[in-house]
């Protein structure tokens, strides 16, 4: 196999035959897809013209791909959509994003395995668990922000209780009723001064 840091070209004959030349070996688009996963950089040229046809090949490795049962990873939505942008204005613009949105994705597995590795001991259920208490707690931060009625609704139905709430629920539910009829006085004036 080539050095990572290597780029090693790979000729394709014309019974559509793949010649590695750093192994001087025939290969498979099954080995190139498999070099692709091993970050290793390969070039792929017509045998009799040289003319770089590594884009129809790569493109042929993800036919390859898609048609297996069950490895299918492109949406018909997306191919459909893919297809409208050929020809449209969109289309100088749709190379580069997508590059960026493969690489983002690309950064976001690397930690979501950085993640897996340093929570080892830990059973998938417990990392869930811990996950979904994360969102709980961004969901009644961000719902307290918004409305701190709705906050205090989020910690009863999780089950945390402010020391206040623990030590006097009556009282709390009291201060609430009395801010409650507050609001309601002030929505009746309003009412009359339109009225």
């Amino acid at each position: 196999m080539a050095k990572k840091s290597d780029v090693t070209i790979i000729k394709k004959y014309a019974n559509r035959r793949l010649y590695n030349t750093g192994t001087s070996q025939y290969v498979t688009l099954e080995n190139l897809a498999q070099m692709i996963k091993l970050n290793e950089e390969f070039l792929v040229q017509d045998a009799k013209t040289g003319e770089d046809i590594t884009h129809a090949v790569l493109t042929q490795i993800i036919f390859e791909q898609e048609s297996k049962t069950g490895q299918a990873m492109m949406p018909t939505t997306f191919l459909r959509q893919l297809i409208r942008f050929y020809g449209d204005q969109m289309q100088m613009v749709v190379p580069s994003y997508l590059e960026q949105s493969m690489a983002a994705l690309a950064r976001e597995q690397e930690r979501f395995r950085e993640t897996m590795t340093s929570a080892v001991g830990k059973t998938p259920i417990e990392m869930m668990e811990a996950q979904v208490r994360t969102n709980t707690e961004m969901f009644r931060k961000a719902m307290a922000m918004f409305n701190p009625f709705m906050a205090g609704a989020a910690n009863g139905a999780s089950g945390a209780k402010s020391p206040h709430e623990a030590e006097h629920p009556n009282q709390e539910l009291e201060a609430m009723r009395t801010q409650l009829a507050a609001m309601q006085e002030k929505i009746d004036r309003l009412t009359d001064e339109k009225g």
